[in-house]
């Protein structure tokens, strides 16, 4: 199998790439660092890879918002590269800002990027500021809620840390979370034993009662963590799947006797596996 390329694109105050591009590379593909500015000026580059990935960070230092400069950047100048990235069979990563980004740039729903006209979408639906109104650091339980996703292929449930003041998934409408869950585009929920629970009753994870801090850390509608495209090739998600790539990252490893890899590492996996 020849390794599948990875393109990690940075901007200005992202601060993940670094991990992110160890953890594809760990997982089997090789990772490049692209800064912004040079696929802006040269769009093409984006043709020598089969994955894309947004890290975590501040870009801009989310001074406009979080992701909001950013996916600026890819509805503009890079619409028509994005387009023909998302058409190919190739996949998308967004992680945290990252997860900012591609939803505010319309690769969630790919709406914007498949029809440029259509760009009313991204003010019916947006991640906001924690319900607690600050920047919150933990860690999470996560329950997959969708089958579709490349990169959740054989994950149930998982734990992986939480940074971020603005996580939070809100609507304008109830009916667009109806829309979300009849196209299995909720990826992932935050969960616990109590969720659990109640899943026996709805049997739908996206369906739990919303759960208390700090098992949603941000009051997340429908505890949603992480969106999927229609295709199940992009995913955006709010936790740091690049932190937990090795048991002892975990602060619990020594008390639940962890050892070898961490959770995280099956999400990259799955995708260096995907074009096998």
């Amino acid at each position: 199998m020849t390794a599948p390329k990875v393109c990690v694109l940075r901007a200005p105050g992202t601060n993940c790439d670094i991990e992110t591009a160890h953890a594809f590379e760990l997982a089997g593909a090789t990772a490049d660092r692209l800064h912004l500015f040079r696929l802006l000026e040269d769009p093409s580059l984006l043709q020598r890879y089969q994955i894309l990935c947004i890290p975590g960070g501040f870009s801009y230092g989310d001074d406009l918002g979080a992701g909001v400069v950013f996916s600026r950047q890819l509805r503009g100048q890079l619409n028509d590269a994005m387009r023909e990235f998302l058409t190919s069979d190739k996949l998308v990563l967004g992680i945290c800002n990252g997860f900012q980004t591609i939803l505010k740039a319309g690769l969630i729903m790919r709406r914007g990027i498949e029809n440029p006209a259509e760009k009313a979408w991204e003010d019916q639906f947006t991640l906001t500021w924690n319900r607690n109104g600050r920047y919150t650091d933990r860690w999470v339980r996560l329950k997959v809620a969708s089958s579709k996703s490349v990169f959740l292929k054989g994950i149930d449930e998982f734990d992986a840390p939480m940074a971020h003041a603005e996580g939070r998934i809100a609507v304008r409408t109830p009916s667009l979370l109806e829309d979300l869950r009849a196209q299995e585009a909720i990826a992932l929920c935050y969960w616990s034993p109590q969720a659990a629970v109640q899943m026996a009753t709805t049997g739908d994870p996206t369906k739990i009662e919303l759960l208390p801090e700090p098992e949603n850390p941000n009051g997340s509608l429908a505890n949603i963590a992480g969106l999927s495209d229609s295709t199940g090739r992009v995913l955006g998600l709010m936790p740091h799947p690049e932190r937990f790539l090795f048991a002892t990252q975990h602060p619990q490893w020594t008390r639940r006797g962890l050892r070898g890899e961490g959770d995280g590492i099956q999400i990259f996996r799955n995708a260096v596996q995907y074009f096998a």
